[in-house]
């Protein structure tokens, strides 16, 4: 574990349950206290998962008050408070650590395409801002620029800045990340299918959106690893890879939506632009989950 550690092992990147009315809070309530209950090691609120992207000012800030107060201390509670408005985003982190947050979630600019000198000002801005350790979110797929590693080495030093969430899906360049950050930053798959081998580099954990469902076992994988057990850690790994597939062949949070909708834990409702799972897809993913033993 590094300077300012958030958490070790894994972090659910946690649904928003939402109706066309908006956030409905008891399932809201119902998911944290479940994900606790399982087991989990930290929860995300309105990252990518929690379709924070579409969440107007006052439910983004609604829902992270309500969550960290239903967690009431049990976990580490990491808050997404990252945008392509920088201004924004500090805004959102000053408040999100006045409510009680133990960390923040910054996902690099997205549609802007920042240079990778814009990405360090903005970071820096952000992290300045915050009186909590700040995550780096990179998942190029969505924002349209890799966070590079010479990048992650120019921010280890900040002092509000402690680990990256790596969606990058190269583990070259994950590897290189490691070898020039060293133990200055923890790094986190943002993939799940890549959980083992970013361990393997040197990992400190995962922010998961395969924890939504199997909170227990994500737990147990990297748990198998922490204690030396590689091979049964990879074997899980290689297990979970068919459903992994499953919740990421639409785009994330369409079928983990679905899923968590069909364990009755909310609506099978995503906004716009997103839309609903594809029946062909859903039905495959259903499967999935009952093989694992799960009552959908």
């Amino acid at each position: 574990m590094k300077k300012n550690s958030v958490f070790k092992g894994v972090a659910t990147a946690l649904i928003t349950p939402l109706t066309e009315n908006g956030i409905d809070y008891g399932k809201f309530g119902a998911v944290i206290d479940w994900q606790i209950e399982q087991g989990i090691d930290a929860l995300v609120i309105c990252g990518t998962t929690g379709e924070g992207s579409t969440l107007n000012d006052r439910e983004h800030c609604d829902a992270l008050e309500y969550a960290v107060q239903r967690a009431n201390g049990r976990v580490p509670m990491i808050a997404g408070t990252g945008s392509n408005d920088t201004a924004y985003a500090i805004e959102l982190t000053k408040h999100a650590c006045k409510i009680g947050y133990d960390g923040m979630l910054l996902v690099s600019p997205y549609y802007n395409k920042a240079t990778q000198k814009g990405l360090v000002k903005s970071f820096e801005a952000i992290a300045d801002a915050s009186t909590k350790p700040c995550i780096l979110y990179n998942v190029p797929s969505r924002t349209g620029v890799n966070i590079e590693p010479e990048t992650y080495a120019a921010l280890a030093d900040h002092p509000m800045i402690s680990g990256i969430k790596e969606a990058g899906g190269n583990i070259s360049k994950v590897a290189e990340a490691m070898a020039l950050v060293g133990d200055r930053l923890d790094i986190y798959s943002g993939n799940d299918d890549q959980i083992v081998p970013i361990l393997s580099l040197g990992g400190s954990g995962v922010i998961s959106v395969l924890s939504n469902i199997l909170p227990t076992e994500t737990v147990a994988m990297c748990k198998k690893y922490f204690d030396g057990d590689v091979k049964e850690a990879a074997r899980m790994q290689l297990h979970y890879l068919p459903l992994i597939n499953a919740l990421f062949c639409e785009v994330n949070p369409i079928p983990v939506k679905a899923a968590m909708a069909a364990m009755g834990f909310c609506e099978n409702f995503v906004r716009l632009p997103l839309t609903t799972m594809e029946e062909e897809h859903r039905e495959h993913m259903l499967a999935l989950m009952r093989a694992e033993g799960l009552r959908v």
